[in-house]
């Protein structure tokens, strides 16, 4: 993470959370009893902002800095609200395309896909805030700067994400391996948000019987999938091509 995405020490980290700084991840050292400690966790609670305990070891490595035992990297973009978002696609006259990553942890595939994302007019990329990857520096670089073009919501849970895209007439379509119908047999033309997994062990279980339809890519090779952001890319390509 570069310099300008971290800040450090306990003042500095209050005072970005009040200014509504989106804070992508937060270290605090075990132990940590002042009271601008016990300040900085009372507005956690409050503002809902994820964070972790971690030893001082950890956070020396983080930054040679006088860091007060809390480091943070601070998003270098703003969020967007995923209910206001969708609203206005939808009163917008298009047909929604949106897409949703369940626990994508590589940051270059996080950049490929936004990359890809953006170039095929998806309306807006929806993340967890708990166990993903960050859009770090090395996110930017890989999405050549579509992190800046492109909305991107952070929702508490995919769950939700899913149950409030389906209340809003948009179907919902996992990408895995174990779908019975490829994604060629998919009505794309219609309101559609796309699942992609993580890198290992793809969408979780609990997510996927959520979804209204499972799709996959016909595999003829002996490896048995695809990168995450080139399987990616195919499914909403071909959205593409059945919407034009």
């Amino acid at each position: 993470m570069k310099d300008e995405f971290q800040i450090f020490g306990i003042r500095a980290v209050i005072e970005a959370i009040t200014s509504g700084k989106s804070i992508d991840k937060l270290f605090i050292q075990k132990g940590l009893h002042s009271d601008l400690a016990k300040e900085l966790m009372h507005l956690l609670k409050k503002e809902n902002v994820i964070f972790s305990y971690v030893p001082l070891e950890k956070l020396n490595k983080l930054t040679r800095k006088n860091h007060q035992g809390v480091v943070a990297h601070i998003s270098p973009i703003e969020f967007h609200n995923l209910e206001n978002l969708v609203l206005k696609v939808v009163e917008s006259g298009e047909t929604p395309l949106f897409l949703i990553l369940d626990q994508l942890s590589d940051v270059r595939n996080f950049g490929a896909i936004i990359r890809t994302a953006e170039c095929t007019g998806v309306h807006g990329v929806i993340i967890q805030k708990k166990g993903g990857a960050p859009v770090s520096a090395d996110t930017i670089k890989t999405s050549a700067g579509a992190v800046f073009k492109i909305p991107i919501c952070k929702v508490d849970h995919i769950k939700d994400a899913i149950f409030y895209l389906q209340g809003s007439g948009i179907q919902v379509v996992a990408a895995t391996e174990k779908a019975l119908q490829p994604i060629y047999d998919i009505d794309m033309t219609i309101p559609s948000a796309i699942i992609m997994g993580s890198e290992g062990k793809g969408i979780s279980t609990s997510v996927v019987k959520l979804v209204d339809q499972q799709a996959k890519l016909p595999m003829f090779g002996e490896i048995g999938s695809l990168n995450v952001s080139v399987a990616c890319g195919v499914f909403l390509y071909e959205a593409i091509r059945q919407r034009i």
